[in-house]
């Protein structure tokens, strides 16, 4: 079964100046810029019936197209070891988060059981796994303290499938599109 997700995929631009923040750390595995996304909702493993129910739910939603900046880098979580380098999505932008709202009521009308928690806009840069040195990582963080990319217009949101191989980053294959007003 594919595990779905819904996204913001910025422009082959953006995702290059994302892409390009990479640099030689011991311990992090950098995100391919083909692979670089806004994650809305992860939905998980769902059935081909459910994934359509899904479609359906999020072709409802109505918000008007906006411009998003990106910038600011960090790391997840904020206590204990570091497991995700992320870059921001600045303070957003108040249609992002009823963008966010919306997709979230519209997923609940399919599956009320689903776990909702908070949101924390963002672009997974890279994965930090355990060979990672925190002095390098902090001196990192410190370097790209004012990173920004280029803000982007929002017009599309997406539900994707996730699909997983042993030892290379997942693929993500696009189910359907959705325009915003």
């Amino acid at each position: 079964m594919p595990r779905l997700f819904v996204a913001l995929i910025p422009p082959a631009t953006v995702r290059s100046e994302l892409a390009a923040a990479a640099t030689p750390l011991a311990g992090v595995r950098w995100t391919p810029a083909a692979n670089l996304h806004l994650t809305m909702r992860f939905i998980g493993e769902t059935d081909d019936a459910h994934m359509e129910r899904y479609a359906a739910a999020l072709a409802r939603v109505r918000v008007e197209s906006f411009l998003l900046p990106v910038g600011g880098v960090g790391v997840f979580p904020s206590r204990g070891p570091a497991k995700v380098l992320w870059a921001g999505a600045g303070s957003g932008h108040t249609r992002l988060y009823q963008l966010r709202k919306q997709v979230d009521e519209a997923l609940l009308t399919v599956d009320t059981g689903l776990t909702l928690p908070g949101f924390h806009p963002h672009f997974t840069l890279g994965r930090i796994g355990e060979g990672s040195d925190r002095k390098e990582l902090t001196r990192f963080l410190e370097k790209q303290a004012d990173f920004e990319a280029p803000p982007f217009r929002v017009a599309e949101f997406h539900l994707l499938a996730s699909e997983l191989s042993a030892g290379r980053p997942p693929t993500y294959r696009p189910v359907e599109s959705f325009p915003l007003a």
